[in-house]
């Protein structure tokens, strides 16, 4: 399970995107980037997040940290942004946080260079998690000491909102036509011959293994967590091995 770390001091709201994600800091005396339960995008948008960020870091991939922030709503009674306020006090319990990278900037595809290498493995990881949130109008991609860092996942996935056609859903292509990411000549084949065989059903399983349990509780169709959590892993290992070939829009 993801380390747990209580919320201590509500900083300021981060305006970008719909789901107002906010600025905290934990009893471990970390700054994270705080996204709420309560959010309209709801639980799933966090299970995406933490599925992909973990697999990214497993397959080498910069990522912030995730935690579990444990969020008191009482923090929310002095806010005076009734639309923080509200998020706050219907937030109480377990939330996502991820480290707040100090220093980083937006990436500028007018003023970074990446190479075809980790242009084609920032491709096909998107196209594995079917990420339709890294175009060049939201890259989604933060620069920091020269290095790229991925952020906000929770736009993946999308066969996880209807189960009964999950499948079907992630058989499909993927379209990197508008990837942020295209313009630098990615290497998608080698991509895929390094990180494909990386992508086990043990290493899912370990990735699924942080979720926490309350985000997976009462779904419809599943028995129990572990269940759930199998239904995540299942789609990705079918991915792996053939999403090279369906990605659409970079030859």
């Amino acid at each position: 399970m993801l380390e747990k770390v209580t919320v201590t001091r509500y900083i300021t709201p981060l305006r970008e995107g719909g789901s107002l994600p906010g600025l905290v800091e934990g009893d471990d005396l970390g700054t994270y980037v705080l996204k709420f339960t309560g959010a309209g995008q709801g639980r799933k948008t966090l299970v995406a997040e933490v599925v992909c960020g973990e697999l990214a870091r497993r397959l080498g991939f910069r990522v912030p940290r995730l935690v579990a922030l444990a969020l008191d709503p009482v923090l929310g009674l002095g806010e005076p942004d009734e639309q923080v306020q509200e998020l706050l006090k219907s937030s109480g319990g377990t939330n996502l946080g991820m480290d707040f990278l100090s220093g980083a900037l937006g990436f500028d595809p007018l003023a970074f260079e990446v190479s075809p290498r980790e242009a084609g493995r920032i491709v096909w990881f998107d196209a594995l998690v079917n990420n339709v949130d890294r175009s060049w109008r939201n890259p989604n991609l933060l620069c920091r000491q020269g290095e790229l860092w991925l952020i906000d996942h929770g736009a993946t996935m999308i066969w996880q909102h209807n189960w009964p056609s999950a499948d079907t859903s992630a058989a499909r292509p993927y379209d990197a036509a508008d990837h942020a990411l295209r313009p630098f000549a990615p290497d998608v084949a080698a991509a895929a011959a390094e990180l494909a065989p990386q992508v086990t059903e043990e290493l899912l399983a370990e990735v699924t293994a942080e979720i926490p349990d309350v985000w997976l509780a009462d779904e419809p169709g599943f028995a129990s967590p572990d269940d759930l959590r199998r239904a995540y892993a299942r789609p990705l290992l079918a991915r792996a091995a053939v999403i090279h070939e369906r990605i659409q829009g970079v030859r």
